[in-house]
């Protein structure tokens, strides 16, 4: 299936397939409010059929926008958006902590008939302007099936330290709020998805059940966690598939900082494999963080063996 790419100068990157131009996502590069700590976003991200599986803007937390790599704690500052988690006064209007991550120049940005590439370098800072961390991201769309209604997202980080001191990656869970420890890569689904079904490549007690904010896979390990969703407006489900890529190590065997699911999905759909969920992760002056992971986007309601299977036959 053709994919085809066009790039709004200064504003957003938008990836279509097939002959309809059916949109799967735009990439919004474009700084919005200060408040919200500007970065770039996926959204609308959609499935093949074209339903929409992200959010923007929502009235409870205005800088969730689709899907976006966020720090929420970062040496003091937050470049998550809204207001900061404080141990033992909870989450206060604090503007002076609220940084960015700024569009820094494009690489190889292209389509080709299976797959489309979104290379960009950016920098971190916080909130007086200072170089903090410069990051090289890779985004791609691929592995475009129609027979199964899917198609894949890989985003790809590395993240420099560019301070003369080391860059502490926390969360509010690190900073005293129990199962909060949203940091990383993080999805925020539509409203209409809220209460639905999460699972993991571990069976669950008991299997496949809404997960609320304190039970199931929050917190937990896992090679991949699903979210799956049923519209509003439109009859039918939605899965999203989130992995991490083989050299993340999300269980820190070989000496990486572990990562864990932040995932709710009530009072709204949220799924995050947070870098910092129990313990900061903390990264030396001139040294790199990269993490790579896949999102699978399909339309209808999948199950575990259905996941399983499905992964198994991608590359990365």
């Amino acid at each position: 299936m053709t994919l085809s790419l066009t790039h709004v100068h200064g504003d957003r990157i938008t990836v279509a397939h097939g002959p309809a131009g059916t949109e799967l996502f735009s990439y919004v590069y474009r700084p919005e409010a200060d408040w919200e700590a500007p970065k770039p976003y996926l959204h609308p991200l959609r499935t093949l059929s074209g339903a929409v599986v992200t959010d923007y803007r929502p009235h409870d937390h205005r800088w969730h926008k689709g899907l976006q790599l966020t720090a929420s704690h970062l040496s003091g500052q937050n470049l998550w958006g809204g207001n900061t988690y404080v141990r033992g006064e909870g989450y206060l209007a604090l503007p002076e902590r609220v940084g960015s991550m700024a569009h820094a120049g494009f690489g190889n940005v292209d389509a080709t008939a299976d797959r489309a590439v979104i290379a960009q370098k950016l920098t971190w800072h916080p909130h007086g302007g200072e170089l903090w961390a410069e990051e090289e991201r890779r985004i791609e769309a691929r592995d475009v099936d129609p027979g199964t209604g899917s198609w894949t997202l890989t985003w790809t980080s590395a993240v420099t330290n560019r301070r003369d001191e080391a860059l502490r990656f926390g969360s509010p869970t690190t900073h005293g709020r129990p199962a909060a420890g949203y940091t990383g890569l993080f999805w925020r689904g539509p409203r209409a998805f809220r209460d639905g079904r999460v699972f993991t490549a571990e069976p669950a007690v008991p299997p496949e059940s809404p997960q609320s904010s304190e039970t199931g896979p929050m917190g937990s390990q896992a090679a991949w966690l699903a979210y799956v969703g049923e519209h509003d407006g439109r009859d039918g489900h939605a899965t999203l598939v989130f992995e991490h890529a083989p050299s993340n190590d999300h269980l820190g065997t070989e000496g990486t900082h572990p990562a864990h699911w932040f995932v709710r999905s009530a009072p709204f759909a949220a799924v995050a494999p947070s870098w910092a969920f129990h313990d900061e992760l903390v990264l030396p002056p001139g040294e790199t963080l990269a993490r790579s992971y896949r999102v699978v986007v399909a339309d209808g309601a999948w199950d575990r063996t259905r996941v399983a299977a499905h992964l198994a036959g991608l590359t990365w």
